[in-house]
């Protein structure tokens, strides 16, 4: 029996006023006996005088009394905290997104979630870094790629499809390549990671060509990548739900259509992340099923 245990026993005979009091809600005179007499042998001192009628605390019984009652107070006060913030959607949300899926998607879909939750308030980090989800105090990532074989728990929410586009007054400037082999003659900005490389990689059943571009700008973040097309700086290979509204309202143009391109080897799928499964929060199941969600009406 631990200590706690026979602590919390030992608060209910002193409230109860005698063991068989304490004994109605314990259901057994004996054993609360037995865990007073555990405590007083563990501490060395008698804690309560007695007899057959009555009980009366000693000095050591009346500090340990004084002292317990408000820790184990305290603690059933957090504990009763802890288990409303695992099971209701409050509280902070520590979230790390990627610049190009949290700016251009996620967030933009933030305040249907805030609406539902208000007493959720969500803390974002924009990076295409992978951080340590435990050193870093992260609750949900979203990381794009293959995986680290590490111990986390990842949950799949969109394919991600790529596309080549640019500005329509570069396309009025420099022409509409109509081949992946046309991109040697233009501007290409180029994303930098360590997967990546200046090649793009087009196939067409079983056609496959790798291109290699070169361009004024090259950068590790989408956000620059969109920046320079709208710029009218040059052709860039971006996930489709980063340019949609740009190419709905006619500022970007999607080209070589008939091609599946791709900037790296590996597959591209965005994964939801975070450290265990275990004593999961509601929390964190709400936010990765929103994500999953928002991806869903996308795709």
């Amino acid at each position: 029996m631990d200590e706690f245990t026979q602590v919390r026993t030992f608060l209910k005979v002193v409230e109860a006023g005698s063991f068989s009091a304490a004994a109605r809600e314990a259901s057994a005179v004996s054993s609360v006996a037995r865990q007073v007499k555990s405590l007083e042998d563990e501490l060395g001192a008698r804690l309560l005088n007695r007899n057959s009628r009555n009980l009366s605390l000693t000095e050591a019984g009346r500090r340990l009394y004084e002292r317990a009652s408000t820790i184990v107070s305290d603690f059933d006060s957090i504990k009763s905290e802890i288990k409303s913030l695992q099971e209701e959607v409050k509280g902070v949300l520590r979230v790390s997104l990627r610049p190009t899926a949290g700016a251009s998607f996620i967030i933009p879909a933030l305040p249907k979630l805030v609406e539902q939750y208000p007493e959720l308030t969500v803390d974002v980090t924009l990076t295409d870094e992978r951080r340590d989800l435990i050193a870093n105090n992260i609750d949900v990532a979203v990381w794009l790629g293959v995986l680290p074989d590490a111990e986390i728990v990842a949950r799949r929410i969109s394919p991600t499809r790529r596309i080549v586009c640019g500005s329509t007054a570069y396309f009025r400037k420099h022409g509409v390549p109509r081949d992946p082999e046309e991109l040697r003659n233009h501007q290409c900005i180029v994303f930098v990671a360590p997967t990546y490389d200046n090649r793009w990689r087009f196939t067409k059943g079983e056609e496959y060509k790798e291109i290699e571009v070169k361009g004024p700008v090259r950068a590790d973040n989408g956000i620059v990548l969109l920046g320079c097309a709208l710029a009218d700086m040059g052709l860039i290979v971006v996930p489709d739900y980063m340019v949609r509204h740009h190419i709905a309202d006619g500022t970007l143009m999607k080209v070589l259509n008939d091609y599946t391109v791709a900037p790296h080897t590996d597959h591209a799928d965005l994964f939801a992340v975070y450290a265990s499964s275990r004593g999961l929060s509601r929390k964190v199941r709400v936010f990765v099923d929103f994500l999953v969600e928002i991806f869903a009406e996308v795709n």
